[in-house]
């Protein structure tokens, strides 16, 4: 599915199934508590707190999945052209990046018989 097609089903599967759009503030509510969510399974699956009773059957992709949901929701709804928008951010990205991350001591494999700082 590209994003143009993304874009089109949310808004198809919210028009019919999900009756309307909720406003903008109460999608970035929503959004604000789906990221919220994602961190706490990564905190749990990948970090070091254990998981409680309610985390379990929780999976990360369909977290990330909600989170992506609800940005499709609030470009839709304020006019936003995700694809264009991707395109002309990752564009912005390689531009200013350009030799920054080649550039950064920390991303650079350390040798292994080099104690790590």
């Amino acid at each position: 599915m590209t994003i143009e097609e993304a874009q089109q089903t949310v808004d198809t599967w919210i028009n019919t199934t999900g009756v309307r759009y909720f406003n903008e503030l109460t999608n970035m509510a929503i959004l604000t508590e789906e990221v919220g969510e994602v961190a706490r399974l990564i905190s749990r699956q990948y970090g070091e707190q254990s998981f409680k009773e309610s985390d379990k059957g929780r999976e990360l992709g369909d977290e990330l999945a909600d989170v992506l949901f609800v940005v499709i929701c609030l470009a839709n709804q304020t006019g936003v052209d995700l694809t264009e928008a991707l395109g002309r951010n990752l564009a912005k990205k390689t531009q200013r990046d350009s030799q920054r991350h080649q550039d950064n001591e920390k991303l650079k494999p350390q040798d292994k018989n080099r104690p790590s700082a």
